[in-house]
């Protein structure tokens, strides 16, 4: 089964519409380098597109530019934020929706996933899903861990939440079918030879150190 390339967007442009998270700039591409990668991927079904944050981005330049290269994408969506500064709003997620775009769940408040408290876990897991699934009509199955962190209890409280598959920050390519999706980011400084590196296949050695990496963080407590 050939592998798959997941690769992430956060943010598009050089007007973000707010105050950026600190380290957020740093995948923060602009509309060039941005149009660059689909224009490297389109026809490529080995590579996969999603996005995370909710941005207005999403919608005002990635959307019209996905469709003109007859590309999809799913888009994990902040649903706590929506209508913020700079953020989508309920009527943006389902434009997005009705133009063939998956919608999935970045949680509630891009809260780190392994520091929870029990409010929390609900709202990220349960009301964030819920708000969604509300605004699309469609069942919310697929989420985005925020800054990519997870651990064997949000994992297992993603399985109870019937979530059926998750995208990590892990990088390097994945098998299509597996629940847990590693994916690499777009970086504001992405060249030519970024893109040629990020969408040639790993080598043995690199997908070793990936899959280590990804065991530990799979089986480490708090």
């Amino acid at each position: 089964m050939r592998a798959v390339i997941n690769l992430t967007v956060h943010g598009i442009g050089s007007r973000t519409g707010r105050t950026l998270e600190p380290d957020e700039g740093a995948t923060w591409v602009d509309v060039e380098r941005f149009e660059q990668v689909l224009d490297a991927v389109a026809g490529r079904p080995d590579v996969r597109l999603t996005f995370d944050d909710g941005n207005a981005s999403d919608l005002d330049t990635a959307l019209p530019r996905l469709l003109e290269r007859g590309l999809t994408a799913e888009f994990h969506v902040l649903a706590g934020r929506l209508g913020e500064p700079g953020r989508l709003t309920a009527d943006g997620v389902r434009e997005l929706a009705k133009s063939g775009m998956t919608i999935g769940s970045h949680g509630w408040a891009h809260r780190d996933w392994r520091r929870l408290t029990a409010a929390q876990v609900t709202e990220e897991h349960v009301h964030a899903h819920r708000v969604l699934e509300d605004i699309t009509g469609e069942p919310v199955t697929r989420v985005a861990v925020p800054f990519g962190s997870y651990d064997r209890h949000v994992l297992r409280r993603l399985r109870r939440a019937a979530v059926a598959r998750v995208y990590t920050s892990d990088g390097g390519p994945a098998r299509p079918d597996a629940w847990l999706q590693p994916r690499t980011s777009l970086r504001h400084d992405l060249d030519d030879a970024w893109i040629a590196r990020v969408l040639a296949p790993s080598a043995p050695a690199l997908r070793l150190r990936r899959t280590a990496a990804r065991l530990v963080k799979r089986t480490r407590g708090r």
